[in-house]
């Protein structure tokens, strides 16, 4: 197998679908985020500056839009529900619910890949790891961060207080950059410094609660990335360099169930759609492929193929379930070209 050097990673796309539909899903949730925090930012100064009422204040944590709909995040409310804040619990309530509701339809992970500002942080860091050429990592499970969920929950328990919040590096970065940082900029570096140098991926990918979290509350989400053109694959390999969580793409890609089987006793093979909570929806699978193989579509829908969506063999969470193919399984910045492409470079 032939492989594609960094500075050609997703070269194919761009020519045969243009920069456009190449970069598309990378540019809007940059957008999202962006904008997302310049809401936050300028609605208070908007408000006071025009007298109306601020489109959205506050921060991710808890945060209220156009003056009267309640936003909380629920990892939060099911701290201060752990820590016996009963008498706030109730207002948190109804914007812990709304939030709920939207990440049920819109996939969990999305907050990850479409809202959290640290997404930013952490995609430099792999950028910056993949021009260095640096490929050392340290191996830390996935489901590490599903401990650390249950851990932040304990803690509130334990100690009556919302104790994560404190070194929470969402919290610390979101609401540094509408109030200022102060010595929250160390904690961020830390998370950088960690994916740059330390593991691909790290932080969101291993350790990270609130991805944690959200990726539980993604298994049931409605909005999926679907691979209805299979057998379109040309097994170049670039849609597992980019996606920040590889082990979730083989059963919709290949068809394989955990352990790699091809079927289970019904003998089809896993339907045509990323069903692990652990997917973000970032959507860039979708841009880097040149074969138009992925797509954003529901999970009930069957696919071209006739199979059914159901989620009978994508494992729980990507937590260690499904097989990636092992050329990319160690490998930094290259993706392998398949075998019936021999000897063609990637572009």
């Amino acid at each position: 197998m032939s492989r594609t050097p960094i500075h050609a990673l997703g070269r194919e796309a761009v020519a045969k679908k243009g920069w456009w539909a190449a970069h598309k899903w990378l540019l809007l949730r940059r957008a999202s985020q962006v904008s997302i925090l310049a809401l936050f930012i300028l609605s208070p100064w908007a408000a006071r500056r025009f007298d109306m009422v601020p489109v959205l204040e506050g921060n991710l944590s808890s945060s209220l839009a156009f003056g009267t709909v309640p936003m909380t995040d629920p990892l939060l409310f099911l701290q201060i529900l752990a820590a016996g804040f009963w008498s706030v619990a109730g207002t948190a309530a109804l914007g812990a619910m709304l939030v709920l509701a939207f990440y049920l339809v819109v996939g969990g992970r999305v907050y990850c890949a479409w809202v959290c500002p640290v997404n930013i942080v952490t995609d430099a860091a792999h950028w910056l790891r993949r021009r260095l050429g640096l490929k050392g990592a340290a191996h830390i499970s996935r489901a590490t961060r599903l401990w650390m969920l249950g851990a932040v929950l304990a803690l509130a328990l334990g100690t009556g207080s919302l104790a994560w919040e404190l070194v929470n590096p969402v919290s610390l970065l979101h609401r540094g950059l509408i109030f200022g940082m102060g010595a929250g900029w160390a904690v961020i570096l830390a998370v950088f410094l960690f994916d740059l140098l330390v593991m691909r991926h790290g932080w969101c990918g291993h350790i990270c609660p609130v991805g944690a979290f959200y990726g539980l509350v993604g298994e049931a989400a409605l909005i999926r990335v679907r691979a209805d053109r299979r057998k379109a694959c040309d097994d170049c390999m670039e849609c597992y360099e980019v996606c920040p969580e590889p082990q979730i793409i083989p059963p919709a890609l290949k068809g394989r169930t955990r352990k790699g089987e091809a079927a289970e006793a019904s003998a089809r093979p896993a339907p045509p759609v990323i069903l692990a909570g652990a997917c973000t929806n970032c959507g860039r699978c979708i841009d880097i492929c040149a074969e138009n193989v992925f797509a954003f579509g529901l999970r009930f829908v069957p696919g071209r193929e006739g199979a059914p969506t159901l989620p009978h063999a994508a494992g729980r969470g990507g937590e260690g379930h499904g097989t990636r193919p092992s050329p990319p399984a160690g490998a930094e910045g290259v993706s392998a070209r398949g075998p019936h492409r021999p000897g063609a470079a990637a572009t």
